[in-house]
């Protein structure tokens, strides 16, 4: 259940902006690297937090973690998600309580069920994904009752799109963290989450592209679109086969923003404005550009938020 002292004092510190940094272009980057462009994103005080996610067999996200908190001193660092399929709960629960008491307010534990080629990965049974998580949450619960590292409170959400999984986010976490959804998504997350449990969506953006980028950031789009998950999610929301299949412009502009600092602000304000506590701005593009992206924006986005 979600505890509000919990998700008030994660609210504070959050703010409403935050960023998501990942995907393919960035496997390959490394520890150093990372932290120079994590000093560039702990200057700006727009952004409240980075978030990143996990691959079976990629970086260990909680590690991963580690480096950036150390690497930063200001931002909070979210799991965005540790995977179910990589570890079992009680050493998720484990490892997010050790990098909460290491560095108090500053950590926020997502956990998802992730994808059935993930499960396959591992010999993993992807066929009750529901149940699944369900039983990951509570034996995460079970270890933190039992253990012996002394975190102070610290919020876990979880990576939920369908119904279902919003209402178990709900009854077992602090809140919510969906990825790859528009705006209309986040109204329906928050009706169904109710008041008090967090909701992070997460919104894929590209700032002042050129043509280039624009139709590799439209390809990676459609790419998304195919992967189960994404797809499911987003017939649910009002989008069709022959949108998804063909990329169409319905399409592309309800999961993905390229614009100006100020179209793109403006994407971000929807999220806010249909109940989003705080959003994650995912630009597109390796990491020097993301983060040349995200200075461009910043002063859009406060601009935007003080209105």
């Amino acid at each position: 259940m979600s505890s509000p002292r919990i998700s008030d004092a994660i609210r504070q510190r959050l703010g409403p902006v935050g960023v998501w940094l990942g995907g393919p272009e960035h496997t390959a980057n490394t520890a150093a690297a990372e932290r120079r462009a994590l000093a560039r994103l702990d200057a700006i005080p727009t952004y409240g937090s980075v978030w990143t996610g996990e691959t079976v067999g990629g970086k260990d996200i909680y590690a991963h973690l580690a480096i950036w908190l150390a690497a930063t001193q200001r931002l909070t660092m979210g799991c965005g998600i540790a995977n179910v399929w990589a570890r079992a709960p009680e050493d998720a629960q484990a490892a997010g309580a050790t990098l909460a008491e290491a560095y108090p307010g500053r950590f926020v534990n997502g956990i998802g069920i992730g994808h059935r080629m993930q499960a396959d990965q591992v010999g993993g049974d992807y066929r009750s994904p529901l149940s699944r998580m369900r039983d990951y949450l509570r034996r995460m619960a079970a270890e933190a009752t039992g253990s012996k590292i002394a975190a102070p409170p610290y919020p876990t959400v979880m990576a939920a799109v369908g119904p279902k999984m919003l209402d178990l986010a709900a009854e077992l976490t602090d809140g919510a963290h969906p990825y790859f959804v528009p705006p209309e998504h986040t109204a329906m997350a928050r009706q169904r989450l109710g008041v008090e449990p967090l909701l992070i969506p997460e919104q894929s953006v590209l700032v002042n592209p050129s043509a280039q980028s624009l139709a590799a950031y439209h390809d990676r789009l459609a790419v998304s679109a195919q992967i189960p998950h994404f797809r499911a999610a987003l017939l649910r929301s009002g989008l069709t086969d022959h949108d998804l299949d063909t990329a169409s412009e319905r399409f592309l502009a309800a999961v993905g923003v390229a614009g100006s600092p100020e179209t793109v602000a403006s994407r971000i304000i929807e999220h806010l404005d249909a109940g989003a506590d705080h959003v994650l701005v995912s630009p597109f593009g390796d990491l020097d550009s993301v983060i040349d992206q995200l200075e461009q924006l910043a002063p859009a986005l406060a601009d935007a938020i003080s209105r």
